[in-house]
């Protein structure tokens, strides 16, 4: 280049440099921002450039868009970046910190009927504190979580209730006071935003109830005093042949309350203490659009409409109510473009759109691949298959064992039920007998094991009792797995994938009837426990036959029941020794069961979700380890939100119009799907700690000089999943053969590396472990 040449080039950047300086100044005067001196502008000037990337410049923006919407600040190649402030034309507004296109740290937002939210935000997420002030007056002060009031927090009424204590998910959960207008006050345990657990209720009158809750109302033990020192102790319940109790007059009124009725506690002293419903927020921050133009060197271009939290919209709007998967009964209808209520919207950030280019590193994700055409499990049986006539009689006994009537009741199970002698022997002739129908295969004899307490396990998992029957006897077929498990088992599936029935050895039924009694006190305590679902416990002995065996199975719920494709499966232990899978890469699909040393993700969890995991999993660990049981894994599953019609997996942030449009029928849940899943707490439960997660993995690659590298290093590389996980194989106890095992291989390898060690090793390995592939999700 000549010298007058690169004289010009120099002068253009001094000018350019000068103008965006001019510009910031000006931005800062409008947002009260104060410049004391021009080197600290320039400092901070040049660290915003570096954030916004080495060639892209921050300038000042204030115009109008195409589309009626208005936004003034500082901008960064297409992108809100800085200080702004954004105004749209349905009269939403924010005013405050941006990153890239996205709302981040701290800002103000307004909705047009007059609700505000000001304090911390995260990718276009309220989280952090902050304020929020709705139309009819409440406000609530606090920590929020993606939306959601998460934290210790503050909300006033406008009724003149107050609530202080700890929430969850947008709901009262943990330890928290409440207080109504009248003085009446509630300060103990909460969870789903009702009173649960324990607590204590103070009248305005001086009246107290100390003791248990359940859904707002006395339930269990509990102490109601009056304040002349009477007491009344006892069982509390709505149904008044349940309540029992002793009352004890106090010595300065003996003869005062006599006529008092402990049902005048839920229908008097209680009926007019309701819990204020929180306001439903009209459209979330995190739905907003922006309307994002492309500004290099002064282009005009039709204005793409991108989310607050960084989404482009191609023009795929899919209506929430597609999306089978978070049915909650009726649903309203789709919204229309006019509504001020949530909408759907598709798409994620457009590359090609928004004139960005990948760095060739980026696309090493391109090379893995899955299966867009999803296939079944197993071979069916059908008539002439071996174990036909096993299906027939398995599904006659389990007709008759959840059909035979049983005591309804309690959930408080005696002693006596969970006996291993506690197991029945049913005979079934092909002809029939007075219990038995008549059927077409050979004689045999059904034995229910504890049958009292798989019908309160399976009641306590909410498993209806036809709809179990019809899963597993219906008109369709079982389906059996391709080929045995390690241990020797068959894995047999229902038609529509519910259940899974396992066969099991003698040792195997020893050991869960050993640890039944504590199994259903794990799963009763902790509803979100990770380990295995079990419905059933049952043998067939077949008598017909020359040759008679016994055939023990066990009714499992099957982890990987989805309208979602599992695109990768793992198989998770913790340790390296044998920890791979046999298949070359070629063969490697969606049915193939990989395990740690092929693992090559780091799954990464929304904040409460990774505490909530952490906490489970430590729990989960102290049940199986007390019940010395080893063995085990974590069974995960994803589901690709993003793949090409190749079958190739799309990272974040590189999604096309043409992908999008491509869909492989699965449903898929976007951001925006979240924060609309988010509104309606009715359709939360479809969201579950280890089922239908939405979440984040992060690509790693191994060391190619570490052999044996359990966790690789991260890329940078994410991909937006849908993830399944659970604790599977809880029946193997650390018996002779288990040392035998790990005596013969110590000697071999390394006695770290190796699956059979003592259950207290096992779970500390196993935990250490998975909170090294498990991580929260940050910004």
């Amino acid at each position: 280049m000549s010298k007058e040449g690169s004289s010009s080039v120099y002068k253009a950047w001094e000018a350019t440099v000068r103008k965006t300086q001019a510009a910031r100044k000006r931005a800062n005067s409008i947002f009260g921002i104060s410049v004391d001196h021009a080197d600290e502008d320039d400092h901070d000037h040049s660290s915003d450039e570096s954030d916004c990337g080495p060639e892209e410049m921050i300038y000042n923006a204030d115009r109008i868009l195409a589309n009626g919407d208005y936004y003034t600040g500082f901008w960064c190649e297409n992108f809100p970046h800085g200080q702004g402030k954004y105004l749209w034309t349905d009269g939403c507004m924010y005013v405050g910190e941006w990153f890239k296109g996205k709302t981040m740290g701290k800002g103000r937002f307004s909705w047009p009927s007059g609700a505000t939210y000001e304090g911390e935000f995260k990718s276009g997420y309220m989280d952090g504190n902050g304020t929020y002030t709705g139309t009819n007056g409440d406000t609530y002060k606090g920590q929020w979580v993606m939306n959601l009031k998460h934290g210790h927090g503050t909300k006033h009424y406008s009724n003149g209730d107050w609530y202080e204590g700890e929430w969850r998910r947008g709901l009262q959960e943990g330890h928290g006071r409440y207080q109504w207008k009248d003085g009446d006050n509630y300060t103990g345990e909460w969870k789903n935003g009702v009173i649960c657990g324990k607590g204590s209720f103070i009248w305005s009158n001086g009246n107290t109830y100390d003791g248990n809750w359940e859904d707002s109302v006395p339930k269990g033990n509990g102490t109601f005093r009056w304040p002349d020192g009477s007491v009344y102790v006892g069982n509390w319940s709505k149904d008044p042949s349940e309540q029992n109790g002793t009352y004890y007059p106090s010595q300065s009124s003996p003869d005062a309350n006599l006529e008092w009725n402990p049902q005048d506690v839920y229908n008097v002293d209680l009926k007019d203490c309701k819990i204020c419903p929180g306001e439903k927020v009209s459209i979330l921050p995190s739905q907003k659009k922006l309307a994002v133009w492309r500004s290099a060197k002064g282009e005009s271009v039709k204005p793409r409409r991108m989310s607050v939290d960084g989404r482009v919209s191609v023009g795929l709007d899919r209506p929430f109510d597609r999306l089978q998967m978070w049915d909650g009964g009726d649903h309203d209808p789709p919204c229309n473009a006019g509504d001020h209520r949530p909408s759907t919207v598709g798409g994620e950030l457009v590359e090609d759109l928004m004139g960005l280019h990948m760095e060739d590193g980026n696309q090493r994700g391109l090379a893995m691949k899955v299966s867009k055409t999803a296939r079944r499990q197993g071979e069916t049986i059908s008539k002439g298959h071996k174990n036909y006539e096993l299906m027939l009689n398995l599904q006659l006994g389990i007709r008759h064992s959840v059909g035979r009537p049983g005591p309804s009741g309690s959930l408080d199970l005696k002693p006596s039920a969970f006996d291993p002698r506690e197991k029945y022997w049913t005979r079934f002739p092909p002809e029939g007998s007075k219990y038995t129908p008549p059927h077409q295969s050979c004689e045999f004899k059904w034995k229910d094991y504890c049958p009292l307490v798989f019908r309160t396990l399976r009641k306590l998992f909410k498993v209806d009792a036809a709809d179990y029957m019809l899963s597993i006897c219906g008109n369709d077929a079982l389906r059996e797995l391709s080929s045995p498990g390690k241990s020797g088992s068959f894995f047999y599936l229902t038609n529509d994938d519910r259940y899974m029935i396992k066969t099991m050895k003698k040792a195997e039924v020893k050991v869960l009837m050993r640890m039944l009694s504590a199994y259903y006190n794990h799963v009763r305590a902790y509803e979100n426990t990770l380990v295995t679902k079990f419905y059933g416990l049952h043998c067939v002995k077949l008598t017909g036959q020359p040759i008679q065996k016994k055939v023990r199975f066990i009714i499992m719920g099957n982890l990987f029941c989805s309208e979602y494709t599992i695109h990768r499966r793992f198989d998770l232990k913790g340790s390296s020794l044998g920890r791979t899978t046999d298949k070359p890469l070629t063969e490697i699909d969606e049915m193939t069961i990989l395990k740690d040393l092929d693992l090559n993700f780091i799954f990464r969890l929304q904040k409460s979700w990774f505490q909530d995991f952490c906490r489970q999993i430590d729990r989960d660990c102290e049940f199986l380890e007390q019940e010395r049981i080893m063995d085990y894994s974590l069974l995960v599953g994803l589901h690709f939100r993003n793949t090409s019609a190749a079958g190739d997996l799309i990272p974040s942030g590189a999604l096309t119009p043409t992908d999008e449009n491509k869909s492989d029928g699965t449903p898929r849940l976007s951001r925006a799907d979240m924060d609309q899943l988010l509104l309606d707490p009715s359709r939360w439960a479809s969201i579950k700690l280890g089922l239908n997660m939405p979440a984040r993995v992060e690509k790693t690659e191994r060391k190619s000089d570490c052999e044996f590298q359990l966790v690789g290093d991260p890329t940078g590389e994410f991909y937006e999943v849908i993830m399944f996980f659970g604790i599977i194989d809880i029946l193997q106890d650390y018996d002779i053969s288990k040392k035998l095992e790990h005596a013969y291989k110590s000697i071999q390898y390394d006695p770290t590396s190796i699956s059979a060690v003592d259950p207290r090793q096992y779970s500390r390995r196993f935990r250490d472990f998975i909170y090294k592939v498990f991580a929260e999700e940050t910004t």
